[in-house]
Order: C-alpha cells, then structure tokens, then sequence
C-alpha cells in the first residue's frame, strides 16, 4: 500500500502529517482547489521559490506529482482537469464562494452544467424547484409534506415533527436547534397553511407544463355557436332554467350600453328592441341585451350608471304608477350561505355598487330600460306571463328613507321618457315631458339628491321626440362585432410566481413579507408589522390594592388573526429563514424574466392599456359628478363646451382602445 508522504490540512485546519494547526504565516493555499497545506510539511521539490509565486501556487494533488494520493480525473486525464479549474477561476460572473463550490464539486467527480452561472438556487426551470430546493424537512429532507414551523423557524413535516416529539412535560426541543418548544404546540401542532398553498400551486404549474404547453385547456363557445335559446344539460333540466346557459346574444351592443336598442343593433331583424316585446324569462330577455343579470334587479357600474331595472315584486316599498314609478335599490338583506332569496331586510341600504348607480344616472340623466316581469302581483302594469321591456325611463331623484320594514332604504322616482307608447295605452305617439309627481315621503327622506343642470337624454321640441342633448357614454367594454357577438373579454392571466408571492402576504400589512415569522398558531406576519402590532405592551404589568403591591400579572397577547395568547413567542421572535429565502428567489426569478422578456405587447399588455383607459374615463366621469354636485353649484359652461368636451373624450378614449389592440373572445 502507498504511503502518503505529502498531505494538506484538513477541515479543523490541523496538519494531517504532523497534528499541528500552522499559523497564517506558515499556511499555504493552492491557487487551484483552494486547500490549505503545511508549508514545512512539503517537499522541498513543491515548495514555491520566491514569495510572488505563492499566490499562483499549485499544490501537489492538483499538479499530479506522484504523492500517490489519488487525483480526480475528468474527461481524459489532469491536463483536462487543470483547464477546467482554470476555466471556473478565470470566469469574472462568479463569486469566490461561488468558484469554492465548483471547484470542490469538479475535483469530488461531480459535473458542472454548462452555462449554469450565478446563484445555484435560481439555476431550476421551474418554480418548484425552487421551493423543493428551499422548503425540506430538517428531519426526512425531502418536500415538506402537511408542514409545520416551530417558532425557532424551523420546518418539518407533520408525521416527522410528532415523531421527534418526546412525552415527558418540558422536555421537547426542536431538532434542528435545539431550542425549547412550548408544551401545547408540541402536542397540538398546527399546520401552515401559506405554505401548503405555495407547495400545492407549484406541483400544479409542473403538472400543466408536463402534460400541455400551454398548460390547462380552457373551453370557452363562441356567441355564434350558441343555441337560438337558452339550454339546459339533461342532468340539470329538473331544476329547471337555474343552471341554464345563456342562449345567442342576437343584438351587437355592448353590456354598457345606455338607452334604447335601436335597428342599428339588430343584425338579425333589422328593427331593434320595440316596446312591449315580451319573452318567456329573464334568460330570453338577456339575448337581447335589454336586461342582462339572470336574477339581479339592477344592471349597472357604480362609477359608470346603471343601464337597466327588472320591476319584479322583491321589495314591499316597490310602488308601479304606470308612466312613473317608486322603485327600491338593492342590499340589506342577508343572503350568506346558500341562500338564493331573502325577503326580509335585516340591515340599512346605502348608496354603493348599485345604489350608486341609479344615483349616477339620476345625476348625469341618462334614460334607463325598464322590464316588467309577471311576478310584480301587486302591479296593474305587470304582464300576465314572462317578462316584458316597456320602454326607457328616467330618474328623476333619489333618497332615503325608512321602510316598511324599518330599515332605511334607497329610493328613486322614475319617469317614462320614451319615443314609443307604453303597451297599455292607447296612444299613437310617445311621451311628452310631465310635471313630477307629488311624492308624500320625501318629507322624511334624508339623502335627497336631484339632478342640477341639464339632461344627457331630454326632449327635442323641434324633432318632436327624446335625443341625446349630450354624447352618449363612452363605452368601456368594447362595442361588439355582428360576427363574433361575444361579450367577454381575455382575462390577463397571472404568472404562478406572481400568485405564489401574493400567498406569502402578511396579514397585516397585506403585502409581501419581509423577514417572515410564523406565530405557534400557523400564521405568517412581516417581523416589523408583528412588532408594531404589540409596541409599547409589556410582558407583565404591575398590581396594586390599598398600598399592597401584588402579584404581576401576565398580559394577554392575542395574535392579529386568530385568539391564540402568542406573549411567550413575542418575546423572541426568530424568523423563519426558510420561507424568507424561498420568497428571495421568487423574487429575483420574476426579476429576471420581467428582464428578459420581449418587448412585444400581449393579450396582458393590451388588457393594461385598455385598463388605463378605463381609469382615464373614470376620472373624467368623477370630475362631470363633482361639478353637477348640488353642494359645488350647478355647472357653469354652456352647452355647447359640453357638448365639445363629451365628444373629445370620446375620440381620445377611441383612439386609446385602438392602440391597445383589445381582444375579444
């Protein structure tokens, strides 16, 4: 057997020939592998001659002088192994912990991938790679399977962390660190939740990218491959048209769209929407955009105004006068769970979502569909069967008031406004402009708001009927081709690592966390919101009673999510380095690949511009809102600049949809 007659120090730093730890001075490192080696211990023929070339000097391993220690051979022999050494030393990207590394995996027989730079967590193709690489077991060292985190922020695995668990009262310790773990945890862990998430998500995104390219395949039918009614599946047809799908849309207009549908609208029969055109439901009502929600009374945007309402006898308050009517908002009846229908109010209404949105119309003036449906008994106007539209109405004002059921409800005074005769009379010419009714509950209304200035839908005396004194609204939702007729638009879809960071989301800031800790009841928080939460709390607090000072007391702590007492786990905070690497590398990747993405838009892109144009026509619809504001005044330009500004923002909002290329389905 060979003897060794050279050998370097090992891990300790000790001289494996004479047993004596050298000093920096007497230590010497080859340029290659970066070992340390005894600088008496070697022969004289591998010494360096002079000190300059001490820093390029190459011990005897990596320069194969016969030793008869055995040298790792690469691919043909120690010349190949000196190139690729000094290949990983002259590559200027890495780190010197980073060359270390690949120089102790090259010499130990282990390869490098070629073209593998920079930090060796962000080298996987996947972001479970990632998270396989960054959340394992400290015990199994696999993937965590149903994790738990100690509050030390450690790691394990539910059946692991149980089985390392000891039973005697005060004796379990974490089995990374060591450090104590409180009794009720040890024998009542819980399961974190955040991370079961990500894990999950993560084997789903490499599920979707081993079976398909394009990951999940979603089904979607084209307005023009839909049925002329709505249809039901032959499982569903018991339950009647509740799990109906929607039929063909037949009308070109967008869902946004106020007013009457005229003949421009009505590819198929070239007349539009007439008035008293009835259907045998609200889902036949829907295929011609009179009225789109299948249950919903109320159809409309809370920024935008509401285009329609269905009179269906949900609200005792509802009072039908024919040409005008009282009509209540929606809201304030609970309907959590499975509850589908509520007749009884439990709760104040407001205006907000849709309330709001008839409150704009009222304000802006813009005409409203109205349908009747026959389940309005109380009503002389209600048809006897199915559903009918009536014609375009107004609202003249709105407020609030108590109910029937003595909760405050919102109310609005709608007025018919329309070119053709209502189905019950006997008129041949529509509406001409009428006095308001006198309503005997605005006496005690509060809320009360009435529109100042000018109508966008009012009455023509020359052309003898109702028009648009203004540009009609600006669609946001696209106006609809006759040949696709679809309504939906392209969702932009998110990235998995964009969703798995919105996971790691404290709870209290509601952003992504920075030095995550987990609570010993499973929650995750940023340590400075955690902190923040707690400032200025002591552990204990002192007690007194007549001049006798007692016993302190321990104050309760209870986390911001649940009611679990965490004062013990306050007291040390360890953050759980895990889960803050692993959020680290997430980052940094969507980092890069915002980077390297190419600069062409995308469905996402267009989806963005189209949103901005949005939020443009919000801004402007605000500061129309804020000038007829009852409190500000009426508003103090002509007609004319109305007229003018309305039809500049239409062309820019126009030209802005153009841009951005929005795409329909």
């Amino acid at each position: 057997m060979a003897q060794f007659s050279q050998l370097p120090c090992d891990g300790d730093g000790i001289c494996m020939v004479c047993k004596v730890n050298p000093s920096p001075e007497e230590s010497l490192s080859c340029n290659t592998c970066a070992t340390p080696w005894h600088f008496s211990c070697l022969d004289a023929s591998c010494r360096p001659p002079t000190m300059a070339d001490a820093v390029s000097w190459v011990c005897p391993d990596c320069s194969c002088v016969d030793t008869g220690a055995p040298v790792a051979v690469v691919s043909g022999g120690s010349s190949d192994l000196l190139a690729a050494i000094r290949a990983i030393e002259s590559d200027s990207s890495l780190s010197e912990k980073e060359k270390a590394r690949r120089r102790q995996e090259f010499l130990s027989g282990g390869t490098i991938p070629s073209g593998s730079g920079g930090d060796p967590k962000r080298t996987g193709n996947d972001v479970l790679d990632i998270i396989d690489r960054s959340l394992t077991c400290s015990i199994c060292m696999q993937l965590l399977e149903r994790p738990v985190t100690t509050p030390c922020g450690h790691n394990f695995c539910l059946r692991c962390f149980k089985k390392s668990m000891g039973h005697g009262q005060g004796t379990d310790k974490c089995v990374y660190c060591r450090q104590q773990i409180p009794q009720k945890m040890a024998s009542q862990p819980r399961i974190n939740s955040a991370l079961v998430m990500a894990i999950r998500m993560a084997k789903m995104e490499k599920l979707n990218n081993a079976g398909s390219a394009h990951g999940k395949v979603q089904h979607f039918i084209h307005n023009q491959n839909r049925p002329d009614k709505a249809f039901t599946t032959e499982r569903a047809k018991r339950t009647g048209k509740a799990n109906a799908c929607s039929g063909k849309i037949f009308v070109t207009t967008p869902p946004d769209h106020f007013g009457p549908i005229t003949a421009e609208y009505d590819p198929e029969r070239n007349q539009g929407v007439l008035v008293g055109e009835s259907w045998d439901d609200r889902m036949d009502c829907r295929q011609w955009g009179t009225h789109l929600p299948h249950v919903a009374g109320i159809a409309g945007q809370s920024k935008y105004g509401a285009q329609s309402v269905c009179l269906s006898g949900g609200y005792q308050d509802d009072e039908d006068h024919g040409e005008w009517f009282l009509y209540t908002g929606s809201g304030g009846r609970d309907l959590t769970g499975n509850k589908r229908t509520n007749t009884t109010q439990s709760s104040e209404q407001k205006f907000e979502k849709m309330n709001e949105a008839l409150r704009v119309s009222c304000k802006k003036g813009y005409p409203v569909r109205v349908v009747r449906s026959h389940k309005e008994k109380r009503s002389s106007y209600a048809p006897e069967a199915g559903v009918r539209y009536d014609g375009v109405y107004r609202i003249e004002k709105c407020w609030r008031k108590v109910g029937v059921q003595g909760f405050l409800v919102c109310r609005y005074l709608f007025v018919r406004c329309d070119n053709e005769p209502a189905p019950w009379a006997s008129d041949e010419h529509g509406d001409r402009p009428r006095p308001l009714p006198a309503v005997k509950e605005l006496k005690n209304a509060i809320d009360i708001t009435e529109r100042k200035g000018c109508p966008s839908w009012d009455y023509d005396e020359d052309e003898a009927c109702w028009v648009w004194k203004k540009s009609p609204p600006v669609s946001r939702k696209g106006h609809l081709s006759g040949e696709e007729g679809s309504i939906k638009r392209q969702p932009r879809n998110k990235s998995v690592k964009e969703r798995l960071l919105r996971e790691f989301g404290c709870q209290v800031c509601r952003k992504v966390m920075n030095c995550p800790v987990t609570t010993p009841c499973a929650h995750n928080f940023c340590k400075a919101c955690l902190e923040g939460a707690f400032a200025g709390m002591s552990a204990t607090r002192q007690r007194s009673r007549e001049g006798r000072s007692l016993r302190t007391r321990k104050n309760i702590m209870k986390c911001p999510a649940c009611s679990v007492d965490i004062a013990d786990f306050l007291q040390n905070l360890q953050v759980n380095r895990e889960l803050m690497g692993l959020i680290e590398s997430l980052q940094s990747k969507a980092e890069e690949e915002d980077e390297n993405s190419e600069p062409e838009e995308t469905v996402g892109d267009a989806e963005n511009h189209a949103a901005m144009a949005e939020d443009a026509e919000d801004e402007n619809l605000e500061g129309n809102l804020k000038s007829e504001n009852p409190e500000t005044g009426s508003k103090g330009e002509n007609e004319e600049s109305d007229d003018a500004s309305a039809a500049e923002t239409e062309m820019k909002a126009s030209k802005k949809r153009k841009q951005a290329g929005q795409i329909y389905i």
